[in-house]
Order: structure tokens, then sequence, then C-alpha cells
């Protein structure tokens, strides 16, 4: 097991609720820089220093083999930075250097990864191809970080969102492709740390860069992400019995608005049983006889049930996710929110709204799918209904999002308390 804070970086507790992901990932990567000055670059068309990456330049600079004037900013000739706004130019030099047997970690705006998609596909052709010749040695994985992603581009709009390219990759064959959605900063350092040890794949990593709540310590996220898939039984009230509902979430602003609406459906209804399953590798959920990640039907089933409905908040296209459980038992009660094409220049949690991902319609969507709330819950389906008039007004009048949607932090012990006060 890694100690992260052996190297510096800043490791964050649970309850932190502006945790900067990206920012704890540049400092790891500032110190595998420090530690292999020789054989290591990062590759960023899309500013290094916009997606929190900026710590590696306390130990080198970007690549610069022109003139420099007095003012200018980290250039020289033996940086190490390869930043351009060429996707294309950072992905052809980036697959040249891990030819030489060397390692790199590419960073992009996600919507615009979609510009290397050609790249990409001969990249992922070549390793399957060589994983059958044995006298060729494995060459480091080629690990992309997706940043600036689509739940988070409320300045840019519309242009700016779009989650498609995890799509495009699962499309390749399983032996070399992996995809993961941490939820906070150290889950994304422990995939990190996985992905730079790798060989012979294609790592994509979907984290954002702005600030974001903090749920499991170093130790809890290392066991997470080693798990991939996992209950976490800290925010569910199942405790061992069948559930009411799953709740199941994989990214960090869809962890996020499913924990929210935990907390609104634990306050309405206390005799709820809700079970929350978090997914950082998003290929679990995908048949072990498709993919070496895979559950087998046997594991899947003890996590989802059989029978239980499933709401379930995606970082892409919803569709990949049937796509991935189509063979699964419980795929009938599956019922996933994620992005559904529609986005402006808005706030973040109104870019949730308008895709139903926010915690709201979540909330809705587990009292449509619990027969037994479906008589008792007229009240609380006003009260969110209202809720979403509420937000609607506000962002227009205020230009940015509700308080209690702002400061919003994930709090056992109050959703323990609204629960025994509901009971009582």
């Amino acid at each position: 097991m890694p100690d992260f804070r052996e190297y510096g970086v800043p490791v964050v507790e649970p309850g932190a609720s502006n945790a900067e992901s990206t920012h704890a990932l540049g400092v790891l990567l500032r110190d595998v820089m420090a530690q292999n000055m020789d054989n290591f670059r990062v590759f960023a068309p899309d500013e290094n220093n916009s997606n929190r990456l900026s710590a590696v330049l306390d130990v080198t600079n970007r690549a610069w083999n022109a003139a420099t004037i007095p003012g200018d900013d980290h250039l020289a000739p033996d940086g190490r930075v390869m930043e351009i706004l060429s996707e294309h130019t950072c992905q052809g030099w980036l697959e040249g250097y891990l030819l030489t047997g060397r390692h790199g970690f590419f960073s992009c705006y996600e919507a615009f990864i979609h510009i290397i998609d050609s790249m990409f596909n001969q990249h992922a052709k070549w390793l399957t191809t060589t994983n059958d010749i044995p006298w060729r040695r494995p060459i480091a994985s080629l690990n992309y970080l997706l940043t600036s992603h689509v739940w988070r581009q409320d300045h840019n709009g519309f242009s700016h969102q779009d989650p498609g390219f995890i799509d495009h990759v699962v499309n390749k064959k399983s032996d070399v492709i992996r995809v993961y959605l941490p939820p906070d900063a150290n889950t994304l350092l422990s995939v990190a740390d996985h992905c730079l040890r790798s060989r012979q794949y294609v790592n994509v990593i979907v984290a954002g860069k702005q600030p974001q709540p903090q749920f499991l310590d170093m130790e809890q996220a290392i066991e997470h992400c080693t798990k991939g898939i996992g209950i976490w039984d800290w925010a569910s009230t199942d405790q061992g019995r069948k559930p009411d509902v799953v709740m199941a979430c994989a990214g960090d602003v869809p962890t996020l608005e499913t924990l929210a609406a935990v907390t609104i459906l634990r306050s309405a209804f206390p005799d709820l049983l809700i079970r929350v399953v978090n997914v950082v590798d998003l290929l679990r959920l995908q048949d072990q006889r498709a993919h070496p990640h895979g559950l087998s039907d046997q594991d899947f089933d003890a996590l989802f049930t059989t029978d239980t409905p499933v709401v379930f908040a995606y970082h892409g296209y919803p569709s990949l996710i049937h796509r991935l459980t189509y063979r699964r038992a419980n795929h009938g009660n599956l019922h996933v929110h994620g992005y559904q094409e529609e986005g402006t220049t808005t706030t973040p949690f109104d870019m949730c709204v308008l895709n139903e991902l926010d915690r709201f319609h979540l909330a809705l969507d587990v009292i449509d799918r619990v027969p037994r709330l479906r008589d008792a819950s007229a009240h609380v389906r006003e009260k969110l209904r209202n809720d979403l008039i509420r937000h609607s007004i506000y962002i227009r009048e205020h230009g940015q999002d509700m308080p209690e949607i702002l400061d919003w932090v994930w709090n056992a012990a109050t959703s323990d308390t609204d629960r025994e006060q509901a009971t009582s």
C-alpha cells in the first residue's frame, strides 16, 4: 500500500468540502517527475495549469525551443511538460515516447479528447496485437486524465459538454481497456498510482478539477479502488437486509448528487432501506465472460439483487450502463440517470437539473420505483417539486446555485439525527 503522505501528496481527510482532486494529483505527478526525470513526461493540450496540475512546474518547465523574454512562465529547452493546443500532436508525442520504453500522462478537457479518436483506435489495436507477440516487451500504459468535464463546464457551455469518449473506448478489446471514475481526491490518487505502474493498457480516468467533497480516507480509498465497486455502508440503511432500493453511482458529480438524494430520503422516509453502491472501475459492471474485471453473476446479484429497483447516477450517456449490464438478472429494474445532451452556459447544479441527474430528480425516481412509497409520498413529492422551482428562480436572480447546494456536505450524524427525529 503506497504511503502518499511520504511523498508530500496532500491526502485529504473525509468531510472536507473543498478538496481539489486534480491538485492532489498534480503533487503526485510532481514527485513522480522528480524521481524519474529522464523517463517521464506529462502532455497537456488544454493548459496543464488550467487542469490544476501546476505542481509539476515545481520540478520542471514547459518544453520550449524558441527565444524567451523576461516574464515568460516556466519555459526551457529541457522542460518535461509538453504543452501545445493540439490534441493529436500530444497523442503522437506520447505514443512515440511510450514506444521507447518510457512513461507519460496525458490530461485533456473531456469534450475535446475526441480529436484523437482514430489515434487511440490504432494504439489500442496495436496493444491487442502485441499481446500475442511473446518477444515484444510490454510498454507503459497510455494514461488519459479527462477533466474539465461535462458537469463543470458552466462557463464554457454546450460546446464543452460531451462525455462520450468512454463509449468509444469500451468498443476496443477488453484485454487492453480500463476506465476509472474516482469519486473524490483520495480515490483519484489511488487510481492514478495504479495506472502509472501498469503496462499494456489504455487507462481512462475521469475526474473534475473543481473543489468537491471528500468521502473516503486514504486507506478506505485504496480498498475501494482495489475492489473497483462496493457498498458504502456508512451511507446505506439496509445493514444486511434486503434493500427497498439500490442507489448506485459512478463519477464525482453523480456520487455527490446520489449522497445528497440519500440524505433527503433518509430524512423523509426513516424506515426506507437504501443500499448505496459506488463504482470506480466502470468495467466491473460487465460480465466476467466479457471483461477480465467483470463481476460474476453471483457477485453482481449480491450487490444489486435480482429484483430490487436500482437508480443509477452515471457520469456519461445512460445507454452505456445498459449496454454493460444487459445480461444481468436485474437489468429490467435498472434506471440510469446521466447526460441527456442537455446543456448551456449555466450553473453547475443546473446542469444536473437539465439532465435529471440532480438530487431532487434522483429522490423522485426512487419514490416512483418503490411501490410502498407511492401512497405516502405526496408531501415529499410536493417539496421536491417546489425545490426544483426554487432552484430555477434563484439561479436566474443570483447567477449561482442556492446556498444549500453550494455548501452541501455529507454529514452522517445529521442524517442519523433526522431519521431518529422522524421516527420519534
